[in-house]
């Protein structure tokens, strides 16, 4: 391309979208690159049962609401819909199959390199990507030694393959309680943790947790004005009776395994216990190679910023936990911080 851009935005999820929709307002000339064949991010690669930890009524972008009863927790397959409705009424300027490879700057802004070839220059850059092609496992001792199967949650879709087997899922936040629950029913799971399971109690005076949140302002408090990013809880909301469930042993909860050997997993008793499957449920890190070249990430890969501006000028970002409050990185929370990055950007554009 010739044209000089004012944003490209790296990453056609959540976060892309809602940046997309607050420059399109602006009247800024923008793009969304997206690395695969469709809008969504990593919504259509989660596990097939996931649901939303936030009801429908507190899960919207900015300028669409999500539709249908209100007070329900929308599945993956719902979000994905909602995302792709969502592109189309704002007619979002997006190109798909984009995959970023490298990313320049000079004086007049930044060109980026994709896999097909193209070329594109902009004034700035949003990175709306996410972690989800990271995810994070764990180095524990002997596990090269274990002839069983090992996989990260991010790969795991519906317990079909899991029947009658003896499962490890290693984790103790939402998405390790949601899968260990739902394996629990047709095979013998354990959940493997480094401390108990934390659970709060997802209605409260018969009103979702959300509402909660909203009212005194936690969703959206700016934790990163004093100096700090928004705490990354590991409390579970008990959306379907997973602290009883847990009670009772379906699945159970067992102490963090200390090795691997051959067959299975040893257990800090010492005991020798034959394992078919472990499940990482243990997170993602970030991942922008193609910003290392310019000086924006720091020794480990992890992103220099505060509340989403670079300390690469005109670099931005939306969709990191914790990057401005607790609702970062969800549906509720990314129009937020994505207003908040076009207007730091626009200040900058007009310097």
């Amino acid at each position: 391309m010739n044209e000089i851009l004012d944003t490209i935005v790296i990453g056609g999820g959540q976060a892309g979208l809602a940046s997309g929709y607050h420059l399109q307002k602006k009247g800024l000339q923008y793009l969304i690159l997206e690395a695969s064949s469709q809008v969504g991010g990593s919504w259509p690669h989660y596990y097939d049962s996931l649901k939303l930890f936030s009801p429908a009524g507190y899960s919207s972008m900015p300028g669409m609401n999500f539709p249908g009863e209100q007070d329900r927790y929308p599945k993956r397959d719902e979000v994905v819909r909602y995302l792709q409705q969502y592109s189309t009424e704002f007619k979002l300027q997006i190109q798909t199959n984009q995959y970023v490879e490298s990313v320049e700057k000079d004086e007049v802004g930044f060109t980026i390199h994709t896999r097909t070839g193209d070329i594109f220059q902009t004034r700035t850059i949003i990175n709306a990507t996410g972690s989800f092609n990271n995810p994070f496992i764990p180095n524990i001792a002997s596990q090269d030694e274990f002839k069983g199967l090992t996989l990260h949650s991010s790969k795991y879709r519906n317990t079909e393959k899991f029947i009658n087997q003896r499962v490890v899922v290693v984790g103790r936040g939402n998405s390790a309680v949601q899968i260990a629950a739902e394996l629990a029913e047709v095979s013998r799971t354990s959940l493997a943790v480094l401390q108990p399971v934390q659970f709060v109690k997802q209605r409260v005076l018969g009103k979702d947790l959300h509402f909660w949140f909203k009212l005194i302002g936690f969703d959206k408090f700016p934790f990163w004005r004093f100096g700090t990013t928004a705490p990354n809880s590991s409390v579970v909301d008990d959306m379907d009776q997973y602290k009883e469930r847990l009670a009772a042993g379906k699945p159970d909860q067992q102490t963090m395994f200390k090795s691997f050997y051959e067959n299975g997993v040893i257990w800090p008793n010492g005991k020798n216990e034959p394992v078919d499957v472990v499940i990482y449920a243990t997170g993602f890190r970030p991942e922008l190679p193609y910003l290392r070249k310019i000086g924006a990430l720091d020794t480990e890969g992890n992103p220099i910023h505060k509340a989403g501006i670079s300390n690469v000028p005109g670099l931005y970002y939306v969709g990191m936990e914790g990057q401005r409050s607790f609702a970062s990185a969800t549906l509720r929370g990314v129009g937020s911080d994505a207003q908040f990055v076009v207007k730091k950007l626009m200040h900058y554009i007009e310097q």
